[in-house]
């Protein structure tokens, strides 16, 4: 089965990563919620999204599990889904589509949920620590790693 990391920078050897679950505690094309702490040790809910293609790609992606339209941590309870080719989860209260990939909303353009560094690390998912204080640029790469901690 072929994998990928989604929302990963290339260069990984600076980044400290965390171990939030194994793969396999999440259900395919569902999400989990992780709690975790930043740099000043703050507390936050990340959505974590596992993703199989058809084809039996699978994806991983990590988003802001707080949905600012409901004001509720939710996002993680949604149904993902795909809308003109972008793989999206929709917001379980309000039904807010949130690309996956950005955490852009796609009905409201001036709202996105931060998205965050994510990676499997043979059969651990990880969270990269660095990307929890401020939201990454978007990349993929192979390899996705992470560890659930539910609220």
């Amino acid at each position: 089965m072929a994998q990928s990391t989604t929302n990963s920078t290339k260069n990984t050897a600076k980044i400290n990563w965390l171990s939030i679950c194994q793969l396999d505690d999440i259900v395919p094309n569902m999400g989990c919620c992780a709690l975790v702490s930043n740099a000043s040790n703050k507390a936050r809910q990340i959505a974590i999204f596992r993703i199989v293609s058809l084809q039996g790609e699978e994806q991983l992606f990590a988003v802001d599990n707080y949905c600012p339209f409901s004001q509720a941590n939710i996002i993680s309870r949604g149904i993902v889904g795909d809308l003109n080719d972008k793989i999206v989860v929709a917001s379980p209260l309000y039904k807010q589509h949130f690309e996956l990939s950005s955490g852009q909303c796609i009905e409201d353009k001036s709202v996105r949920l931060n998205n965050y560094a994510i990676r499997l690390n043979g059969s651990t998912v990880e969270l990269a620590l660095s990307s929890l204080t401020a939201a990454p640029k978007q990349e993929q790469q192979k390899n996705p790693q992470l560890k659930q901690e539910e609220k």
